[in-house]
């Protein structure tokens, strides 16, 4: 019987697969029937697949051709009359069943019966899968982990701030209203008269009335959003509790790059940002305003690849860094010169002696990170320069602005007040009221800054992860500080505080010395982080020396300690009144106008009220009063007279509102419902207002 070739064993099966054989030899190519060595086992086949040609033991013809069947076919079925066809019947190549040319490769290939007990091959990550995983290494990156950190903070800390955000102000409503005030003027000014940001509304009729007090300008992108009283305190509530947050960052940042570890940055942020001293200084967002100082050291430090523990490695000199360090430096002195000034002349400084190292050991500074010092100072200094001209012209039309000598001495001071803390501390306000009684200001006086903070600082002296003379630089520093925080009371300021007042241009516009503390503090936590590290490091020696080799529960809490006794000496008992409500009429009521009875305290919920229109009014408060206000608050005792109407023409003023509700026990009060028409004047009556109209 003939055969084609594709029956024949060792052919082109079914398939339409080239087969060899298990001992490696080829199948017979000539038709013949010849046996081949070796043996294929039928159970070796895929699923499925046809059982191959010639899988015979002994080389015998294979069991279909045996019963006479052609090769190839299945027991039991039927043969098809009509075979594939071949190369002989087609004159071209023989062709598979599907339709491939004999003794090509398959397209697809058998499949594997043990692929299912096979590893699973791993997926490929989608974009979707890699978006994950970058927000995963984000969200717990060291760095996101304190941002949320000293925000959840600094709610919890300042609180209750943020429980009524649209009434209450912390501390008091008199100066907080005028800084919320100036945050809405910045942003008004730069919206609709960026050239006349320093003419404000407020002082009728002075100019650069805006520069009479810290001018907090670095914040006015946020007096852009919003308008009116409710908004401007709302702004400055926000703005409060952010400032603490990165108070607490910065200070955490300059801690860590210094070289301490993370409990003891903590430390460092924790103490810097809530210390009992600064709680009496809730009032003074410029004062509390001060998280760019440590932020922009730290900056500047990672730039030039220096750290306190390691020293200069230049090969994590980063630019970037250094650039970003001077803007932020220049923002913080935008935000004011109280404590904007000290910080200016601690860059110079810094300058100063970058300037001899590079000239000393130039291998330790590149030419882009000097390129990158010299721009940054320059815009440093250019910043400091321009919000300085304002300044100094309030400085030539009001002589009575500058301090003098006997000023600082009304503020400054004794020893005991670094020992003493404030009313709004939780912790010791009720225990230290008497010591606070023996002193004669005591808002600017009591600069405690926590006796937990003066024990961990004092044993970084002795177990530190410092070096012994960076701990007594640090030490000379926190001397150094307090000593100018004393200003006048230690040898009469002699040897301290009196020579930079005398030669420091600016520095006698700084009234109150004891706001040095602020340095003090922070020197006093990059001493305690050195020693809290030190005792975190010797845990984990501890653990190391015997298993499970890691820190046990009661081990890790300890090191917790010093943070969690930092953060309880800075709760606060912080008043936080409602403020004074808008009165209607401030609304309608256009300027020049004045507003009685007219104080200090009391013009500075006024300047909160013109938030809504932002007419010109002749009331203002600010640290000194200009000889204008004084003689029209003198003049107007009589108001309504002839000669105190003709000189509020003469000045400008076109409306007199009377406040009804704080009249009481003032001039005011016999004569507020005196008739008026022989004046010449209109008198007309608001909701809890009397508006004269001149």
């Amino acid at each position: 019987m003939t055969t084609d070739q594709s029956d024949a064993p060792g052919g082109t099966g079914p398939a339409g697969d080239d087969r060899t054989t298990a001992e490696g030899g080829a199948a017979d190519s000539t038709g013949t029937g010849a046996p081949v060595t070796g043996r294929t086992d039928p159970e070796q086949s895929g699923p499925g697949e046809p059982e191959r040609a010639g899988a015979t033991a002994t080389g015998s013809p294979p069991a279909d051709a045996a019963a006479g069947k052609p090769a190839g076919t299945t027991t039991g079925e039927p043969v098809t009359a009509t075979a594939k066809p071949t190369a002989a019947t087609t004159g071209g190549p023989a062709a598979s069943p599907d339709g491939e040319p004999a003794g090509s490769t398959p397209t697809r290939p058998d499949p594997d019966r043990w692929e299912a007990f096979g590893p699973v091959p791993e997926r490929q990550p989608t974009r979707l899968d890699r978006v994950r995983r970058r927000l995963g290494r984000f969200a717990g990156h060291e760095w996101t982990l304190a941002a949320l950190g000293s925000l959840a903070l600094a709610v919890l800390l300042t609180w209750p701030t943020l429980r009524y955000p649209l009434y209450t102000l912390p501390q008091d409503y008199w100066d907080p209203s005028l800084q919320s005030w100036q945050m809405a003027w910045s942003g008004h000014a730069l919206l609709t008269d960026p050239a006349g940001l320093f003419q404000s509304n407020t002082f009728f009729p002075e100019p650069w009335s805006f520069a009479f007090s810290d001018m907090l300008l670095g914040y006015a992108p946020a007096g852009l959003i919003g308008t009116g009283p409710e908004a401007a305190v709302l702004r400055y509530n926000i703005v409060f509790v952010l400032a603490h947050a990165l108070a607490t960052f910065g200070a955490y940042a300059l801690a860590r790059q210094l070289g301490s570890g993370r409990v003891g940055a903590a430390v460092a942020g924790v103490s810097y940002t809530y210390a009992p001293w600064l709680l009496a200084q809730a009032g003074h967002l410029h004062i509390v305003s001060n998280g760019g100082i440590p932020l922009a050291l730290a900056m500047l430090a990672r730039g030039h690849g220096w750290s306190l523990r390691h020293g200069y490695r230049p090969e994590r000199r980063r630019t970037g860094w250094a650039y970003a360090g001077w803007l932020v430096a220049a923002w913080q002195l935008s935000l004011g010169f109280g404590i904007g000034l000290p910080f200016a002349y601690l860059m110079a400084g810094v300058v100063l002696v970058a300037a001899v190292l590079w000239v000393a050991r130039r291998p330790v500074f590149g030419a882009r990170l000097l390129l990158a010092d010299l721009i940054g100072g320059a815009v440093f200094a250019a910043v400091g320069a321009l919000l300085s001209i304002p300044y100094f012209k309030v400085a030539e039309l009001h002589p009575n602005a500058q301090r003098t000598i006997g000023d600082i001495a009304i503020y400054s001071p004794p020893v005991s007040g670094f020992f003493t803390a404030p009313g709004e501390s939780r912790i010791w306000g009720s225990l230290h009221e008497g010591a606070r009684a023996a002193l004669p200001w005591p808002p600017e006086m009591t600069l405690l800054p926590g006796f937990v903070l003066y024990a961990l600082a004092l044993g970084g002296l002795f177990f530190s992860v410092w070096r012994l003379r960076h701990r007594l630089l640090l030490l000379a520093g926190v001397v150094v500080t307090m000593a100018l925080a004393m200003g006048t009371r230690l040898f009469d300021g002699t040897f301290t505080y009196v020579p930079l007042f005398d030669h420091l241009p600016g520095w006698n516009g700084l009234r109150t010395p004891g706001r040095m503390m602020l340095w003090a503090t922070l020197l006093l936590g990059l001493l305690a982080a050195g020693a809290v590290s030190a005792f975190g490091e010797r845990v984990r020696e501890i653990a190391a020396e015997r298993p499970p080799y890691r820190p046990g529960p009661w081990l890790r809490l300890a090191t917790l300690v010093p943070l969690l006794l930092v953060a309880v000496e800075g709760l606060n008992s912080t008043p936080h009144p409602v403020v004074p409500a808008q009165p209607a009429a401030l609304r309608s009521v256009e300027g020049p106008l004045l507003v009685l009875p007219s104080s200090q305290n009391l013009d500075q919920p006024v300047m909160l009220w013109t938030t809504t229109k932002f007419q010109q009014v002749v009331n203002g408060g600010s640290g000194f009063t200009p000889d204008q206000l004084d003689r029209v608050r003198g003049l107007t005792l009589n108001f309504p007279d002839a000669a105190s109407v003709q000189q509020l023409r003469d000045l400008g003023v076109r409306n007199v509102v009377l406040l009804r509700d704080q009249l009481a026990g003032t001039p005011w009060e016999r004569v507020v419902d005196t008739p008026v028409h022989q004046l010449g004047i209109a008198r007309e009556e608001a909701a809890g207002v009397v508006v004269f109209r001149l």
